[in-house]
């Protein structure tokens, strides 16, 4: 109906629907890597990159330069600083085709550290000598991903202000890996939970292993039937040489393919009227003790693939407001201990973790109570009592701490009872 059998996002994939290994709950998939390398869910990534070519208000503009000589870095050529700028033309932009790792750069920039004084002459017009005496900070562009890519397209655009933008298209081919999603289009979503060598995948009696297992248990609660009259018309139409047509909108003309013809099908060729087959153990060479539903389902590989996702810090930046650490991959950020967390530790009492947690490693913060009123002070004196007496280092979270403070704000006094341990 909408030609998405033109460009589709996915490939018919023979699954079979069986518990195996224990890697597939929770709506996991396993991929037989034979499969993989031979093309199987392959995708292309692009990604677009862009920066502009300003022109500021005193008249002085960006400019690209090529790459720089070799001869400058101590390690000539083979300098890792030079082999930033390999991919660079002349002209200051990448060329297409180039491969680009981690820290290369896409354009190599540079813009004007005085962008506020005037320095053009008559008619906004900049003169040669303030050209030269602008000085000039590098501000090209790099690349930031994690695993190597190819310049797909490069695109140079201009308006009539004389502001250029310049576009690289990142070009990107990946293969499935454990942690990608795939789905079927039914809504059956899950990722690849094991990627198995075809030897110690089931086969048939045919010989033929499925490209991916589905655990059955994905079918009763969300009662998916689409799929299961996918897969049995599915295989009636390769074994008779045709194109299914499992539209609902042709059930009442007759024109659709239903499930008893799809098993008259089947019938007559051979098969099982059920679609279900006789598979052998793909470790031990002996029969399985159940039927095993098998057959082509369309799956598509989805644009969540953990290559994008992964992410791991030890310390790194922090937030200015709260001092803890930022949020985010790409800030790199850090991994959240939530509400949930919290809760389980809380019951299981580890409370030495908890500390160690929620404080030590996220905002631990020194501060001065005074012992009198509660209230925080600053620098040995407590505004409050107009003292400096009775005072008490405490450690405790700097968002509590901020917390009480704009509480002061709104004219809510939080105070700190205190007691020896």
């Amino acid at each position: 109906l909408v030609n998405f059998d033109k460009i589709p996002a996915g490939q018919n994939a023979c699954i079979a629907v069986m518990s195996y290994s224990g890697y597939d709950i929770e709506d996991a998939v396993i991929l037989n890597k034979a499969s993989i390398d031979r093309g199987f869910a392959r995708c292309m990534v692009l990604r677009k990159n862009q920066t502009s070519i300003r022109r500021y208000a005193n008249g002085a503009m960006d400019r690209t330069c090529g790459a720089p000589d070799p001869s400058g870095f101590p390690g000539g050529e083979s300098d890792k600083r030079f082999l930033k700028y390999r991919a660079i033309d002349k002209d200051g932009i990448c060329r297409v085709g180039e491969p680009l790792e981690s820290g290369s750069y896409m354009v190599n920039k540079e813009s004007p550290m005085d962008t506020s004084t005037g320095m053009s002459g008559d008619f906004g017009i900049q003169s040669a000598g303030m050209a030269r005496q602008m000085q000039y900070k590098p501000s090209g562009m790099s690349y930031r991903g994690g695993a190597p890519v190819h310049v797909d397209k490069v695109l140079i655009t201009s308006n009539e202000n004389e502001q250029f933008l310049i576009k690289v298209m990142l070009r990107q081919v990946r293969r499935p890996e454990v942690g990608d999603k795939f789905a079927s289009r039914h809504g059956q979503k899950g990722v690849c939970g094991l990627i198995v060598p075809q030897a110690d995948m089931p086969f048939n009696e045919f010989g033929i292993s499925p490209d991916l297992i589905m655990n059955p248990h994905g079918f009763p609660s969300r009662m998916t039937v689409g799929k299961l009259l996918e897969l049995l018309v599915g295989k009636a139409g390769v074994y008779e040489g045709r194109q299914a047509y499992g539209s609902a909108f042709g059930e009442e003309h007759g024109s659709a393919d239903t499930a008893e013809a799809a098993s008259e099908a089947l019938i007559r060729n051979g098969l099982n009227y059920t679609g279900k087959d006789v598979m052998y153990s793909g470790t031990s060479g002996e029969p399985l003790n159940a039927y095993i539903f098998q057959g082509p389902v369309f799956y598509q590989k989805l644009k969540h693939m953990v290559l994008d996702k992964a992410h791991a810090r030890a310390r790194g930046p922090r937030a200015v407001l709260t001092r803890q650490p930022t949020e985010g991959r790409s800030r790199d950020g850090g991994l959240r201990l939530g509400e949930m967390e919290r809760d389980c530790l809380i019951a299981y009492g580890a409370s030495n973790l908890i500390m160690e947690r929620l404080m030590h490693s996220s905002d631990a913060f020194s501060a001065n109570v005074c012992m009198t009123c509660g209230l925080l002070q600053y620098e040995n004196w407590c505004q409050y009592c107009r003292s400096g007496e009775k005072v008490a280092d405490i450690r405790l979270p700097y968002a509590c701490k901020l917390l009480f403070q704009e509480l002061q704000s709104m004219n809510v006094l939080p105070r700190l009872r205190l007691r020896d341990v």
